[in-house]
């Protein structure tokens, strides 16, 4: 049985800076990110379920995504738990999707994170193959399940 790749495309726009960061990317910007997230498996071969010939449903992929990233991080404002508090205190009086994460909010880390939030939520026998976030229109990071092996439990 033949194992296949799907990818889905997703968007969201998210503002940042970088905690103690030597460039002007400590100051608080803008990106209008794209997820591309690839999964793998066999397609489904089983003539009565309506998902015959899939490896899943681009729908429910986007489901699974949709929840456990685009809703919660489109539009909005993520910046490292290194932060001092009384640095963003004021923040969150006029930012109603601060984001405070405990980690400096780079393409890489955030691809990480994102990883984490996904592969768990896959059904079974679909795999996280990989998630590729463009930050810019020439910049982006990339993980690979086959970088990053399961711990055993």
């Amino acid at each position: 049985m033949a194992r296949v790749r799907v990818t889905k495309q997703f968007g969201f726009e998210m503002a940042h800076a970088l905690w103690n960061y030597d460039g002007p990317c400590r100051n608080m910007h803008g990106h209008s990110y794209r997820l591309y997230v690839t999964v793998t498996g066999h397609p489904i071969k089983d003539n009565s379920n309506p998902k015959h010939g899939m490896l899943i449903d681009f729908g429910d992929l986007k489901k699974i995504v949709n929840e456990a990233i685009i809703d919660k991080f489109d539009h909005a404002v993520m910046i490292s738990s290194e932060v001092p508090p009384e640095r963003y205190a004021n923040m969150e009086m006029i930012l109603e999707n601060l984001k405070v994460a405990n980690y400096q909010p780079t393409c890489e880390n955030m691809v990480v994170d994102f990883a984490e939030r996904i592969k768990n939520k896959l059904p079974r026998g679909v795999e996280l193959f990989s998630l590729r976030l463009d930050e810019t229109a020439t910049s982006y990071a990339e993980w690979y399940a086959s970088d990053n092996p399961q711990k055993q439990k």
